[in-house]
This record gives C-alpha cells, structure tokens and sequence, in this order.
C-alpha cells in the first residue's frame, strides 16, 4: 500500500510540476514580450520574439532530458570503455581486444544474431496476417484487442508468465506447465524447454513475438485501411484473387510501414534484456549483449571498462537502424 502511495504521489507531483511549468514560463514569456501595449510596431516585434522562443520552451524540458539521460551517458561510457575495471587506469584498446577474443561475447553476438533474425520478421510478419484477416470479420476490433493486450505486459511480467508456460516437474508429476502437460497427454515425456541448448533461445523468442505482434498489428492494420479503394477495385475487376490483391496490391502500397515496423522492433530485440534476464539469467547458452553488459558491469565486482565497452557496441549497432528509420520515416510523412 506504501508503494501505491508513492507511485500515485510521483504521478501528481509530475503532473503538476509540468502544468505549472509550461503555464509559469508561458506567462514568464508574454511578461517579458508583452502584447497588449500602445505602440503597435513593438507589440508587433514582442509577438514575433515570443513566437521564436515559445516551441524551445517546449522543447526544453525533452533536451535537458535527453542531454542528461542519452547524450552524457554515451560519452560516458566511450570514456570508461578506455580505462580498466576501476575507472581510473587508462588501457586504450584493451577492453575491446579482450571482448572480441572472449568466447561469453562471441555466443553474445551469435544468439542476438538469431534474436535479429526470428524476432523482427515473425512479429511483423503476425502482425500483418492477424491486420489483414481481423479486418474481414465482425469482432476483428475485440480480436485486436485481445492481441495487443501483451503490449501492457512488463518484458518481466510476461516472462514469470511463460514460466509457467515451460514449467517442468519430475516424469510422473502432474505438469502444471501448458507446454509439458500437452506433451504428456499426447504420450511424450517433459522437457526442460528453457535448457535445451540452441532451441531455448527460440523459447525465449516466443516471448518477445508475442509481446510485439500487437504493437506490428495496430501500425499495419492503420496503413491496410489507408490503402485507396479505388486500387484495390481496380486489381478485382481486372480478376485478381485475393492473394494477388493482398501481395501485389496492398502489401507494396504498405512497405514503407512494413520497414518501419520491422527496424523499430531490431533496435528493441538489439537491447533485450529483461526477458534473458527473468528466465535463464544468460545460462545455458542464451547470453545476449545487454545481460553480458549487465553482468561485467554489476556483477563480478563490477568492471567498468569491459561493461562500457560492451555498451558501446550495442549502441554503434542501433544507431544506423535508428537514422535509417528516422529518415524513413520522415520520407513517409513528406509522400516521397
């Protein structure tokens, strides 16, 4: 209850303290450049110079923000990765030769690899089926629904409830994993899903597709009923079937958000975390680059140097997905 209290407190306080600042320096500012005066040439100049100062006002709040909590850490962490665990020797390059040399790191790469390659395609490619047949019938709005409805879910959360979907108990208990008491009932014997070497990566997997199959789902759903009639009426009287119309018609007409969706869920699969974290803690050979990080820089007597420039890696590896999906995305909104 105390931890309710809290939360609820921060929300008012935040709240609060952003309408009393973006009300305070809006009021600050037609102080400072009034309007309301006798001489019409400066009322005029006062109007132009708080227009030009008004949107940073705005934006002000975002930039320190993003200076503090994105831009500052970043060539924080360039510099550490130059020094050892502590912090305080430089070693130049070191940390970077000993995490290409390093076996921990290279399985790292290898399963986030697979991470980028199953979980992007899978979530998109859901989401685009599930937008495309939930808009043929009737409940299709309760049926998206109940698919976004994971999207609420902390990574965390939806992890402790796939624990229970790999659940394991000794051959002749009852199996109160989904996973296991199917494969009883249909005469095989349990696993141990989430320790089986390489397919428990794609247990882990399964997790993120269905957190992020909701969020591909309500983009592509909105770009699908964005498409022209006119187009796809066009294709029928010409006799198209449906799968003719539907990969030749609609899904060209959409790709521009069919990449957006896709990059957007590579950056996030880039920093997975939580999920590993929840349900193997990187053990039996689901390591991936953030809970690598995690672990030298927190664990171990921390090492700040290893944990640094790991980071560092995962960062020069989102951001041209970034800049490619922000200037797509700008090319979208201008219609070239």
């Amino acid at each position: 209850m105390e931890q309710l209290l809290y939360a609820l407190l921060t929300i008012v306080i935040g709240v609060a303290g952003a309408v009393g600042y973006f009300y305070g320096s809006n009021l600050l500012l037609d102080w400072i450049f009034p309007s309301r005066i006798n001489d019409a040439m400066k009322a005029s100049h006062n109007i132009q110079r708080a227009n030009l100062i008004r949107p940073w006002l705005f934006l002000g709040p975002a930039l320190v923000s993003l200076t503090i909590y994105l831009v500052y850490p970043f060539f924080s962490s360039v510099a550490y990765s130059l020094y050892d665990r502590s912090g305080t020797n430089f070693v130049g390059l070191d940390n970077y030769r000993w995490m290409f040399l390093d076996g921990e790191f290279r399985q790292s790469i290898y399963n986030n690899m697979l991470w980028l390659i199953v979980v992007p395609a899978a979530s998109t490619l859901f989401g685009l089926i599930i937008a495309a047949l939930t808009d043929r019938i009737w409940w299709g709005g309760f049926a998206k629904s109940l698919i976004f409805m994971p999207m609420a879910i902390s990574f965390v959360g939806a992890s402790v409830i796939w624990k229970f979907v790999y659940d394991y108990r000794d051959i002749g208990a009852d199996q109160i994993g989904i996973l296991n008491a199917i494969v009883v009932a249909l005469g095989g014997e349990p696993q141990i899903w989430i320790t089986l070497p390489f397919w428990n990566n794609f247990f882990l997997m399964v997790i993120l597709v269905w957190i992020q199959t909701g969020f591909a789902m309500v983009l592509l759903s909105a770009a699908l009923r964005g498409i022209p009639e006119e187009t796809i009426e066009a294709a029928v009287i010409d006799g198209a079937n449906p799968w003719q119309i539907f990969m030749k018609i609609k899904v060209p007409q959409i790709w521009g958000t069919i990449a957006v969706v896709w990059t957007t869920i590579t950056i996030l699969v880039l920093k997975v975390f939580d999920i590993v974290l929840a349900m193997t803690n990187g053990q039996w050979q689901t390591q991936v680059l953030a809970n690598l990080m995690f672990d030298w820089m927190f664990r171990g007597g921390g090492d700040f140097g290893r944990g640094a420039s790991i980071a560092v890696v995962i960062m020069m590896m989102v951001v041209p997905i970034m800049i490619w999906n922000i200037r797509n995305a700008r090319r979208e909104m201008e219609g070239r």
